[in-house]
């Protein structure tokens, strides 16, 4: 797990020998926080990211999410620059070197544009969805599945290019179901690991003989493509008002009337979001579909926020 590190005077870590002054906080979760450092010797800024670990199985996933950053190298996939476990007493805190990014999520751009009352365009939108199709790609490639593809895991570049990151919920892209005992575990895994609003139909009541794949992913995908165009997930305000996210999946997306975009991109949304995985495109298909809708999504002009 890289080599020990250690908290130092002023604010500084030191990770594989090397330092790391602490700007401010960036942001925090249930059992993890992350922190905005510069590196000492390239005076470069990376996000610190921060994994409470109270037993072994903690631990374990902590090692996990390492691991998984270390299988997938694709310029749409969040790289790890060094890691390290650090005992805190009698627990233990993973920490991992991320990049920073600070034009932040994919989120934040699109509430951005939700408070100037305006909308993606589509072009954008085309040139966004190719660079996160080629990141899910990558990884399925790998026989694995994110499961917890949405927008706040969209982090963008400079040239407004998407990369995923938060790894620690993929696993096996292929789940074969046998038992009723089976279909349980999994239900109860994605009900802690996946987001609600944006969960495929297929976790949230798992048959007790099925084959869950890679496209969870792809319904993810429809949830985050229709937040680019609408400003907010399909199943966000159900959520919010307390009603059932997991029947609301169960019934085919009506896609809201609007001028603003092609009718193929309506026809690719619908794609996506059908409740049958088996009706669903593989990520493939999707990036075969999005290039026939915009030939060379690489080099766009995009409008910034």
């Amino acid at each position: 797990m890289g080599h020990a590190l250690c908290v130092c005077s002023r604010g500084t870590v030191t990770i594989d020998n090397k330092r790391y002054l602490f700007i401010h906080r960036l942001g925090e979760g249930g059992f993890s926080y992350v922190d905005l450092v510069e590196g000492l010797q390239d005076g470069r800024f990376y996000a610190l990211k921060r994994i409470l670990c109270h037993d072994r199985e903690d631990r374990k996933e902590a090692l996990h999410e390492v691991e998984m950053h270390q299988l997938v190298e694709h310029p749409n996939v969040l790289p790890l620059c060094a890691h390290a476990m650090v005992e805190k007493g009698p627990k233990h805190e993973a920490w991992l070197l991320l990049p920073f990014f600070k034009r932040g999520t994919l989120w934040q751009q699109v509430e951005a544009l939700r408070e100037k009352g305006t909308f993606m365009a589509e072009e954008r939108i085309l040139y966004i969805m190719h660079g996160i199709c080629r990141g899910l790609q990558a990884i399925h490639s790998k026989g694995y599945a994110h499961r917890d593809l949405k927008p706040t895991n969209v982090l963008l570049d400079e040239d407004d290019q998407p990369v995923l990151m938060d790894l620690g919920s993929m696993n096996q892209a292929l789940i074969k179901v046998t038992s009723s005992r089976e279909a349980l575990a999994v239900q109860d895994w994605a009900a802690q690991r996946c987001t609600i609003s944006y969960r495929a139909p297929e976790l949230f009541t798992v048959e007790t003989e099925c084959v869950i794949d890679q496209r969870t992913d792809v319904w993810s995908l429809g949830c985050v493509l229709y937040c680019m165009m609408f400003g907010e997930g399909p199943y966000d305000m159900i959520f919010q008002k307390g009603d059932s996210v997991a029947l609301a999946v169960q019934n085919r997306l009506a896609v809201p009337h609007n001028v603003r975009y092609s009718p193929a991109l309506e026809r690719l949304l619908s794609s996506l979001m059908a409740v049958y995985p088996q009706e669903r495109p593989y990520v493939a298909d999707v990036l075969s579909q999005l290039e026939a809708l915009q030939p060379t999504p690489t080099g766009l002009d995009t409008t910034r926020i």
